[in-house]
């Protein structure tokens, strides 16, 4: 069946209202009908009578009946904005949200605030990195830094160093368990640790919708509800050892857990931490620096 871009956007919507709300069901549209034809906002609305190649239409068959599956529309499209960049994402990585962006943010503005870019090459390694957003980011913003990351996963690994060389990004990945204290001696040591770990219980499953349950890795998404803060106590204890003079780490929180983890870095021997909240007002980041 022959179908114009305007048509196909407005067929999307109608299919996805009952799985979405109205608003929601047209963003998604706006963002499928971009990917298919490749064109912007304004391009589409100028060509919105054009059909669709017989090719097109297909891609666009499928996609619907991923996003009728409740299969999020980032998986869908195989790719999620962030930073202002595309990101390849897939099953075996957790997409990137805005909450996360900030984090980088935090990041990216103390370095240009405490020194100029060009008088220091900071070591910076990112904790259960996934498709890469946090560190590609960080050295696209800050192009002297000396980036790593390591996950567990080799297949989040493919992906995200797949999104470097996209992405022109020079990036260290490697695969670790972090975890594995005895795995940390390969590592370096670093100005700047940074991660978005896994953090939510798995007693809060049932309150998560399906789009994120039933699609996103568990394994980036859940701890045990008896030891929730298995990832922070790792990386309070790494840091201790590894985190240079003056260092700081910048961690993602669950928002009930940001007294848990404040007191737990400063049980630590942290000498300063600050909780902040993201854009929505929860807590969401926590800072900290290592004594001199």
């Amino acid at each position: 069946m022959l179908m114009t871009i305007h048509e196909a956007r407005q067929q999307l919507i109608s299919d996805l209202v009952g799985i979405y709300d109205t608003s929601e069901a047209a963003n998604i549209a706006e963002l499928v009908t971009e990917h298919i034809t490749g064109w912007l906002h304004t391009e589409r609305i100028k060509n919105k009578e054009i059909l669709l190649s017989p090719n097109q239409l297909e891609h666009l068959d499928k996609i619907i009946e991923r996003l009728k599956q409740n299969e999020p529309v980032q998986y869908a499209l195989e790719e999620a904005w962030f930073a202002g960049m595309k990101f390849h994402v897939d099953k075996n990585v957790l997409i990137p949200r805005t909450e996360t962006e900030e984090l980088v943010e935090w990041v990216v503005k103390d370095i240009n605030i405490q020194h100029s870019p060009l008088n220091k090459q900071y070591s910076i390694i990112d904790i259960g990195t996934g498709s890469g957003c946090i560190p590609i980011s960080i050295k696209k913003k800050i192009s002297q830094a000396d980036v790593s990351a390591v996950d567990v996963c080799s297949e989040a690994l493919f992906v995200a160093t797949n999104n470097a060389i996209n992405l022109e990004a020079d990036v260290n990945f490697i695969l670790l368990d972090f975890l594995d204290e005895n795995k940390w001696n390969e590592l370096g040591r670093y100005d700047i640790i940074v991660s978005n770990p896994p953090y939510v219980r798995q007693n809060e499953a049932t309150a998560m919708h399906l789009r994120v349950t039933g699609f996103e890795p568990h394994l980036a998404l859940f701890v045990p509800d008896n030891d929730a803060l298995i990832f922070y106590k790792a990386i309070a204890a790494f840091g201790n050892t590894y985190l240079k003079p003056g260092g700081c780490i910048y961690v993602e929180i669950n928002e009930a857990s940001g007294k848990e983890i404040t007191e737990l870095f400063r049980s630590n021997n942290y000498s300063s931490v600050e909780l902040k909240k993201d854009m929505q007002g929860k807590d969401r980041m926590i800072k900290v620096i290592s004594g001199l």
